[in-house]
């Protein structure tokens, strides 16, 4: 596989992570078709193995997402401000604790961004509470998978 088509790959997957935190876009759709690409241009079995495996997890996450309240986080621009410091947290806490610190990290991007809104630690608390109920876990759900798929794909490319 040639560097560019590697890059295109990876863009194509970045592209689909930030997409999981915009409303609208299929960022999980836009995951598995960078890695759908991967493995069809790289000749090796690992490859196979890691869309195999993305695909199996996708569809979990999605099984999972059905079975949860069917809410969403309201359209305005808190919503949007929402996502941005749960995305961000959730990238920190991934980085900082590999793979399980970005669960904490999603509901600690939250509360830092209510608590920079509303200025109190009680109000923050509850904002972040509504907020996970309101379609947070589902957002959570379908980013942490992306992000495994991710880095099954990273470890794949450089160490596979």
């Amino acid at each position: 596989m040639g560097a560019w088509d590697l890059l295109l790959a990876g863009l194509v997957i970045l592209l689909g992570l930030c997409g999981v935190l915009l409303p609208g876009v299929p960022g999980s759709w836009l995951v598995w078709a960078g890695i759908l690409w991967w493995a069809l241009k790289d000749p090796r079995p690992v490859a196979w193995w890691v869309l195999v495996g993305s695909t199996a997890a996708l569809l979990l996450s999605q099984v999972v997402r059905w079975t949860l309240p069917p809410r969403r986080l309201r359209a305005d621009g808190t919503a949007g401000r929402v996502r941005a410091y749960a995305g961000a947290g959730s990238f920190l806490g991934f980085v900082l604790v590999p793979v399980l610190g970005s669960v904490p990290g999603f509901v600690a991007g939250i509360y830092a961004g209510e608590r920079i809104r509303l200025g109190r630690h009680g109000e923050a608390v509850a904002a972040t509470r509504t907020a996970m109920r309101a379609g947070g876990w589902s957002l959570l759900t379908e980013l942490f998978t992306c992000q495994l798929i991710t880095v099954a794909w990273l470890g794949a490319v450089f160490w596979g």
